[in-house]
């Protein structure tokens, strides 16, 4: 695997402080104290896949990571998808190519109305949380934590693999981690297929 330069985390243990691990085993793998690459390298040779996901999601500066989310979510997208969803993931894409605060309060106010419960929805949420503030207009400012975006990414990607095709999860989580091993090799995560 090409080196993931843009991972700036120097070892997995600065990234795994802000999450835990979903699989006990998975805890048996990663080496804490290498550079991030080797653990995200192991939990996809042992199968851990939300575990590289959530690695791997952490470690993409935000930009990249809310990209990431975009890509998962288009590709769960239907033609039955609803307009809110389909505004929800346009938004986020925009946000994502130019990160400006009233692109982020766009992606703010379509995850709420998408009551994030689609891959679209979490994807907005990603974007929402990578700056500004959490609480509403005219409320005393409070920052979302630095790693907070990350988590909506990795629920985006998830609640995506599911909904494309559950029967399939393992392939869907494959090519997901591909696009994200694109966008930490400096890529642009247009991968197809796995």
């Amino acid at each position: 695997m090409t080196a993931l330069v843009k991972i700036q985390a120097l070892t997995a243990a600065e990234l795994l402080k802000e999450f835990e691990l979903t699989e006990p085993d998975a805890q048996t793998i990663v080496v804490p104290d290498t550079a991030p690459q080797i653990s995200i390298e192991r939990l996809i040779e042992g199968g851990f896949y939300q575990d590289a996901i959530k690695l791997l999601a952490h470690g993409l500066p935000k930009r990249e990571s809310v990209w990431w989310a975009c890509l998962a979510a288009r590709a769960a997208q239907t033609p039955e998808t609803d307009e809110n969803n389909v505004n929800a993931l346009l938004a986020t894409e925009t946000w994502a190519r130019k990160p400006t605060e009233d692109h982020r309060l766009r992606c703010k106010e379509l995850s709420e109305k998408t009551q994030f419960k689609t891959a679209a929805s979490w994807a907005a949420t990603a974007a929402t949380w990578c700056t500004g503030s959490m609480t509403p207009e005219g409320e005393p400012a409070v920052p979302p934590p630095e790693y907070l975006f990350a988590h909506a990414v990795a629920g985006c990607i998830a609640l995506a693999a599911a909904t494309i095709d559950p029967e399939n999860i393992e392939d869907n989580y494959k090519l997901f981690l591909a696009q994200g091993v694109d966008l930490a090799q400096g890529g642009n995560g247009m991968v197809e297929g796995a």
